[in-house]
């Protein structure tokens, strides 16, 4: 995908292990793996180990007086969707009530009809505080520890497993993080070693770890660096950049950054993050590789500083509406499942959409400041841009209405894929399906040809993300994320934050801390229930519901430390010129800043607003 390279630069690849460094990580993880396991782990082992099994016993017992095993088939129904609904914290009577047949079948339940009736009339029979009661009772007790002494021996050694699989993923997470920061292996080569420690523990099986490794995500990655490299070939990034910097009187790297900024960060409320980050990544590359080739010399600062502002643009916008992820969506379902609580979409963006005016400019001035590039006039690199496309013939070829086209085809099955594609082929297609067969069809329109997909695609960038994916796979499956979430909790509720703004304060970090290490989507479906949770307990039936969802989803797009953290890091990261430390320059402080804007809002805007139904918190 680089145009211009004066000589082949060294990156991570290159490098053979550091064992001195690499020590640190594996240390951390033997050390965790040989400590005590300590009680709440093996709450956490049980809950998810036996947990299902001990819940559904507990509520048959409950509310019909008889074992499972008794039940007849719609008795036995009405158990599972007590269960979910314990599981999602729902405890009131008339959300149970509410549950239409569609609600129930998605959840997994298999009911007809009439069974679902005879669920509710069932449910009749009980007082709305009976009922709750019940369903608390079997939630507390499923949270705050099972009963140890009631349990069998078969039972017992399956709560020792899983107590052990959450070492294991918190152990990973410590070796993860620990290889990221030291760099003393090949970062690819780290998502290998992901999959390895989950075979060795036991969470994955070799028929189901190459699955997860080539997941969607990882198709659509794949898909991305390859239609990027469309753009570069026949120099549809040449004319974007034209387009988007040409009229600047003066093109200076701040003035660039800036409009890169409000570009991408608005689009990414409409569009994904991956598409954008794969579209403007070789925008970038040719902004640095022309202003070389006119200046005559290297900057890798000004190279870093461009790669980083795409990446971060790219996760500014994208909670702010539920076009945006599906992060979004997740956290609006728990919230109608778990309290009745209904957000919608203009709702959504009218609480939301302010927080980017603030956090555009904040980037923008985080980046400038952490990078500082000797070649700041950006000038020479677009006359180098308008000499290209004048040689060209000026005129968009046919190559290049060719590349747009089918860019501008895959866009539209993006964004249709779920409603519209759906209807019309009855196939559920997925973004990562899609973005390979647009990357099949650069192919059969003589664009490109496969050395080209060999040699331009960072193949390592590939194997990074999908190695994301299993560690998001590796914490959900195990209870390690949940146990995370729980752990800084309990941190943070003796310091006077476990109520109010310091509540949802709380739930952010959580948040904010998990989605550095897992993609936004798993983090919202592992944090979402907890931090709901805490906030329908400390403040039943108040506006601190629908704004824990928002800010929750909100909390999820502060990846900006850790390459895997989401899609457009790892995309940016294919460009050669960033290291983990890179986003860490910049990430670390946008981490705190944009934090404090949320919080700021929530406590001026969202507390003026309320929320219509609702009580103030």
């Amino acid at each position: 995908m680089n145009r211009v390279r004066k000589q082949e630069k060294v990156t991570g690849y290159d490098r053979y292990i550091d064992w001195k460094l690499f020590c640190i990580p594996f240390g951390l993880l033997i050390l965790m793996l040989l400590m005590p396991t300590p009680n709440s782990m093996i709450r956490v082992g049980a809950e998810y180990s036996i947990g299902p099994e001990y819940l559904r016993q507990h509520l048959a017992q409950e509310v019909f007086q008889k074992d499972l095993e008794t039940l007849s088939r719609w008795q036995n129904q009405m158990v599972d969707l007590l269960a979910v609904s314990v599981n999602k914290a729902s405890f009131k009577q008339k959300y149970f009530l509410e549950r239409s047949l569609k609600w129930v079948h998605k959840s997994g339940v298999n009911a007809s009809a009439k069974n679902l009736e005879r669920m509710k009339a069932m449910a009749r029979t009980m007082a709305p505080q009976a009922f709750e009661a019940i369903l608390k009772g079997a939630y507390d007790t499923l949270k705050n520890g099972i009963p140890f002494d009631r349990l069998t021996q078969a039972q017992r050694d399956k709560v020792e497993n899983g107590a052990f699989k959450v070492k294991v993923a918190v152990g990973t997470v410590l070796f993860v993080v620990g290889c990221f920061m030291t760099e003393a292996i090949p970062l690819p080569m780290v998502a290998f070693c992901i999959g390895i420690i989950g075979m060795l523990a036991g969470v994955f099986n070799r028929t189901n770890v190459a699955a997860i490794y080539w997941s969607d995500a990882t198709w659509f990655i794949m898909g991305s660096l390859m239609f990027a490299t469309a753009f570069v070939k026949t120099g549809v990034d040449r004319r974007i950049a034209l387009l988007m910097f040409g009229r600047l009187k003066k093109p200076t790297v701040r003035w660039i950054t800036f409009i890169v900024i409000l570009i991408i960060s608005p689009l990414t409320m409409f569009m994904s993050d991956h598409a954008l980050a794969a579209m403007f990544l070789p925008i970038g590359i040719l902004l640095y590789s022309t202003c070389t080739e006119a200046s005559g010399r290297e900057d890798p600062e000004l190279a870093k500083m461009l790669m980083i502002t795409i990446a971060m643009a790219c996760n500014l916008g994208g909670s702010l509406a539920p076009s945006g992820a599906a992060r979004n969506i997740i956290m609006m379902s728990y919230a109608q499942d778990m309290f009745g609580v209904d957000i919608g979409f203009g709702q959504w963006v009218g609480y939301c959409a302010p927080y980017l005016i603030f956090v555009m400019p904040i980037t923008w001035l985080v980046i400038n400041w952490r990078f500082k590039p000797s070649l700041t006039n950006l000038g020479p690199a677009m006359n180098v841009v308008r000499q290209q496309i004048n040689m060209g013939g000026g005129k968009w070829s046919r190559q290049q209405l060719l590349a747009v086209g089918i860019f501008l085809v895959m866009l539209f099955c993006w964004i249709t894929e779920k409603n519209l594609l759906l209807e019309l082929t009855g196939i559920r297609f997925g973004i990562g399906v899609l973005a390979v067969m647009g990357a099949i069809a650069y192919m059969l329109a003589g664009i490109v040809n496969w050395r080209d997909y060999q040699t331009k695609v960072d193949w390592g960038v590939v194997w990074l993300y999908a190695g994301a994916i299993a560690f998001g796979k590796l914490l959900t499956d195990t209870g390690g994320a949940y146990w995370i979430a729980s752990f800084v909790v309990d941190l943070v509720v003796p310091l006077g934050l476990g109520s109010g703004l310091g509540l949802l304060l709380s739930g952010n970090v959580i948040t904010g801390l998990m989605t550095q290490v897992m993609a936004d989507g798993p983090t919202c479906a592992a944090v979402g229930p907890v931090t709901l949770a805490m906030s329908g307990i400390v403040h039943p039936g108040t506006s601190m519901i629908p704004f824990t969802a928002m800010s929750t989803a909100m909390s999820s797009s502060l990846a900006y430390c850790l390459i895997i953290g989401t899609p457009p890091n790892a995309i940016v990261y294919a460009s050669g010129y960033l290291g983990q430390k890179d986003y860490l320059r910049a990430g670390f402080i946008l981490f705190g800043t944009n934090l404090a804007i949320m919080m700021l809002m929530a406590a001026t805007y969202w507390t003026w607003l309320g929320w219509p139904g609702l009580a103030s918190y």
